[in-house]
């Protein structure tokens, strides 16, 4: 897994890439938390070039989530592919994040 973060005017950006699964999924949360920290409460994690996302990346993305929510701000997602929206879907969490298409509009969004 690849993550590279960038400051945007409204939100930060990470885009991902390669597998989340059980072996790097803290490390996801690990950059997550560490700009979660340091005052970014807008979040866009960008998801199109992810292949796997397991349940240890989720609870990762769902952690950060309350996490900025707690402080007024939000984490979206965007850009994910079929594979992911169904698992995303299947675990039920759809309703609780934003969901856009693109960078473009999941930043603007904000």
């Amino acid at each position: 897994m690849e993550i590279s973060v960038t400051e945007m005017n409204r939100a930060t950006l990470f885009t991902i890439s390669g597998r989340i699964d059980s072996s790097n999924a803290n490390q996801l949360g690990d950059a997550l938390n560490a700009r979660i920290d340091a005052g970014t409460l807008n979040i866009v994690v960008d998801l199109e070039k992810v292949d796997y996302l397991s349940s240890g990346g989720l609870r990762e993305l769902v952690g950060a989530l309350k996490r900025v929510k707690n402080d007024d701000g939000d984490l979206r997602l965007c850009s994910l592919p079929p594979r992911i929206q169904d698992v995303l879907e299947l675990a039920g969490l759809d309703a609780l994040f934003q969901v856009f298409e693109t960078q473009v509009l999941a930043v603007g969004s904000f």
